[in-house]
């Protein structure tokens, strides 16, 4: 009976699922994407644009970071030549909408929901962005100052707020990822206002951007409103980065982080994996899923239930373009030392390296990554992002679809072969965050 419903359940899923879509170019280059879901009456409306953290201003000099980080805060409200300042975030609720942006190391996205009968507004709204941004010494020095702010409450002085960056400062010598996606304040303050527009004119070009319309459309109708209001933007060449491959790790290396709003130290070991596309990247996503998802994972139940030794403790894989990051990290309790808890980390680690998950993890992780697919395409925002994010990052938006595929055939034996090719002690980097020294 249970293997009859469970097999109910995943024909439901796989056919249920199913996403179509339209995509094509306009003559300036800027890529679009069409979802039409007629089941409710709500548009989502994104566009994302093919900068990140990595892409550092001034001809990509280091001590230009943030910008892109920056320019989402400078276009997510405007202003703009129609819009005043002050008046994007009125004029959106006004009509019933909602909004956001953000900014990753590899991309930054701008997307907004309204009803369905805004659907024009909406798309004037998005085109203002990058027809008619005011990019202006005022404009600057505003934003400027909502940076710094964020950077002082999410960062500064929040605790374990700087852990991202002691990863990536440790683990990426040699490539752009290693800088902040915030940036520094004294970039930001350096810069002078005609970096900030040559900015945006080299990476705000439609051919380094897709837009996504989503949800209660007609497409023939939506398809003329965005030649009207994007066919005009001026195109230019898509950048060509250059960055150095990220250099592997072949000996274990060690580093302090001090951080003054702590009092429980942390351990991390961060690893280097291959970029998101790869398929060993899906792999190690399964296996951080297996230790630290839930309050049954491996690393949760042995280290905090059983044997009391962590407050917390997690495995993470963060994906990106260039190369990703696999991350263990773990809160001691009481007298035990970070060694020691990491040496039970290193135990389970060793376990998945020599022997094969159980069948029935197996299929709890199957079910786990079964829900996700689930839940990120259950609304139309959900699959508007989605739909811009496989196309600008993976390469292909139909991974919408067939993602879930590749986790599907996952084996018990892939998880073993990918653990023992990158979880390995000399391929980390062992990073003791402590709290800071009265003296320091």
């Amino acid at each position: 009976m249970a293997l009859w419903a469970f097999m109910l359940v995943m024909s439901f899923t796989a056919n249920s699922q199913q996403v179509e879509f339209e995509e094509y170019d306009l003559e300036n280059g800027l890529h679009v994407i069409l979802h039409q879901d007629n089941s409710a009456p709500v548009i989502t409306v994104g566009v994302m644009h093919d900068v990140g953290g990595k892409d550092l201003g001034g001809d990509n000099n280091p001590e230009r970071t943030g910008f892109a980080h920056f320019f989402e805060h400078l276009l997510a409200s405007g202003p703009t030549e129609n819009i005043e300042k002050g008046t994007w975030r009125k004029i959106r609720a006004a009509n019933g909408g909602s909004g956001n942006a953000n900014t990753s190391l590899d991309r930054t996205y701008y997307y907004q929901s309204f009803p369905s009968d805004k659907l024009e507004l909406a798309l004037w709204m998005e085109s203002e962005r990058l027809l008619h941004p005011i990019i202006d010494q005022d404009a600057v020095d505003t934003q400027n100052e909502v940076v710094k702010e964020e950077k002082r409450m999410r960062y500064d002085n929040s605790p374990y707020g700087q852990i991202l960056f002691a990863i990536t400062e440790n683990l990426y010598h040699n490539h752009p990822y290693k800088y902040k996606n915030i940036g520094e304040m004294d970039d930001l303050d350096a810069a002078s206002l005609e970096e900030f527009q040559a900015y945006f004119d080299k990476w705000y070009v439609p051919a380094n951007s897709v837009m996504v319309v989503a949800g209660d459309i007609d497409t023939n109708k939506t398809k003329k409103l965005i030649n009207d209001y994007f066919n005009e933007i001026k195109t230019g060449p898509k950048p060509i980065r250059n960055f150095p491959k990220v250099r592997p790790i072949t000996e274990t290396e060690k580093s302090t982080v001090y951080d003054p709003n702590i009092q429980i130290p942390a351990i991390i070991a961060a690893y280097n994996i291959p970029e998101q596309t790869a398929r060993d990247n899906y792999v190690l996503s399964m296996i951080s899923s297996y230790l630290s998802v839930g309050k049954s994972s491996v690393l949760y139940k042995k280290l905090v239930d059983d044997q009391k030794q962590a407050l917390a403790v997690q495995a993470v894989n963060l994906s990106q373009v260039d190369g990703g990051i696999y991350a263990l990290f773990a809160l001691p309790l009481g007298d035990n030392s970070l060694a020691d808890v990491l040496n039970e980390i290193d135990e389970e680690i060793l376990k998945l390296q020599n022997e094969l998950i159980s069948e029935r993890d197996y299929q709890k992780l199957q079910n786990q990554f079964e829900n996700q697919f689930v839940n990120s395409n259950s609304s139309v925002e959900g699959i508007a992002n989605s739909l811009v994010d496989y196309y600008l990052l993976y390469g292909s938006a139909n991974l919408i679809n067939t993602e879930i595929d590749i986790y599907r055939s996952i084996t018990r034996e892939e998880i073993r072969e990918v653990t023992k090719k990158y979880l390995n002690s000399n391929q980390r980097v062992e990073i003791e965050y402590l709290p800071k020294k009265n003296d320091q």
